[in-house]
């Protein structure tokens, strides 16, 4: 939780979830990214892709994401170096509807490039009209990304609980797309194809059209390990690498369970429990194996609060759970569909949430308070005769789905 652990006594027989071990021989990071890059899937070097007279834009990530962007830096602007086209690459962080990030912030994630490249952050309000996809998304991206003659996207491969997975495409939609984009796209989310752990659903598809209409011409991209340690890397056409990544990661993170009656999950810690908005992904992500009229235990720092606007506005106006899911189905809202979701969960089940925040923080948002992972555990077990608990430390990258599936 942040960046600290919190204790507290499960039953014995409790069923500690953990992401499955890799039983490839450990490799130096390095090692695996620049072994990527070599050998790129799908796709010509970047060398020979890349003119020496063109433009390229590198884009990253932001602070919400664990993306070991500086690792990937050193190794694209090496190839790029060699390409002779190192003094004309500018580096794009994709803040999507994201908040702008302060200057130890970008610091932290660039490192010596914060000083060595031109870099800017993403606009929604300065975008470039492409072309609309086949399910009416406007292709609109930062026009400082869309000048460029390059466009490489990097980042991160883990479940997405309405993109199937992250990485890829997605840095550029929402990565790096209009307000209006990004909210047309989101609506896909209703679809009943858009869930996490499906590659084929609706919204992800519309994330690799936008791709292809955009022209992305290169992906980098990780898998990390529970300790956010590269374990896997892809690089080369934005399809088909990205499904290698994602193979890994139903290889290692995809775990079929019996559904318990306790599910403890944690957020992973920092950054994916640096707010609600973001550490809601670790319930989607676990709901599955909770029985009807089950507890799920989230544990998250949620030092930034809620994490949107438009999420805390309406969990403020909502005052049920039904109240949001109701308004949701008036009008797709992006950010007002999150107190929709936890709303349909809070319906469902019973949830706790242990915080750094106080009992009005979390009943705002549909959610049982608890000072302590302790008193979540007693109040949860409460009535429940010998129930079956799980327990997720890592919910951020690891999906349960019930046996069956």
């Amino acid at each position: 939780m942040g960046k600290s652990i919190i204790t507290g006594d499960v039953p014995d027989d409790a069923q500690i979830i953990l992401p499955k071990k890799n039983n490839k021989k450990t490799i130096d990071s390095d090692i695996l990214l620049k072994n990527a890059l070599s050998s790129p899937i799908a796709s010509r070097q970047l060398g020979e892709i890349i003119g020496s007279d063109e433009s390229v834009a590198i884009l990253v990530s932001d602070i919400t994401r664990p993306v070991p962007t500086k690792k990937l830096l050193l190794h694209l602007f090496t190839e790029l170096e060699h390409a002779g086209v190192k003094s004309r690459t500018r580096i794009i962080f994709g803040l999507g509807l994201h908040r702008l990030m302060s200057e130890s912030e970008k610091k932290h994630i660039l490192a010596d490039y914060y000083y060595q490249a031109p870099h800017l952050e993403h606009e929604l309000d300065n975008c470039t009209y492409l072309k609309d996809t086949k399910q009416g998304t406007p292709v609109e991206i930062f026009s400082k990304v869309a000048e460029c003659d390059r466009i490489i996207c990097t980042g991160n491969i883990e479940f997405h609980y309405y993109a199937g997975y992250t990485g890829g495409s997605k840095a550029l939609l929402p990565g790096v797309s209009s307000e209006r984009s990004i909210i047309k796209n989101h609506s896909l989310m209703l679809d009943k194809t858009s869930y996490a752990g499906n590659i084929d659903g609706a919204l992800r598809r519309d994330i690799d059209e936008a791709g292809r209409i955009a022209g992305i011409d290169f992906i980098y991209d990780v898998v990390l390990d529970s300790n956010k340690n590269v374990i896997h890397a892809v690089a080369g056409d934005a399809i088909k690498a990205h499904r290698n990544g994602t193979q890994m990661v139903d290889k290692l993170y995809k775990i079929p369970v019996e559904p318990a009656d306790v599910v403890i999950v944690s957020a992973g810690g920092m950054p994916k429990d640096i707010n609600l908005f973001q550490a809601h992904k670790a319930l989607e992500n676990v709901k599955n194996a909770s029985k009807d009229g089950g507890a799920i235990i989230l544990a998250a720092t949620c030092k930034e609060g809620y994490g949107n606007r438009v999420f805390e506005t309406w969990i403020n106006e909502c005052r049920t759970p039904q109240d949001a899911i109701t308004r949701l189905q008036k009008g797709f809202v992006m950010g007002g569909h999150k107190a929709a979701l936890i709303g349909k969960l809070a319906l469902e089940k019973e949830l706790y949430l242990i915080s750094n925040n106080g009992s009005t923080f979390a009943e705002r948002a549909y959610f049982k308070h608890a000072s302590t992972l302790q008193k979540a555990i007693n109040a949860a077990m409460k009535n429940r005769t010998r129930p079956r608990v799980l327990v997720v430390p890592y919910g951020n990258i690891t999906l349960l789905t019930k046996n069956n599936i």
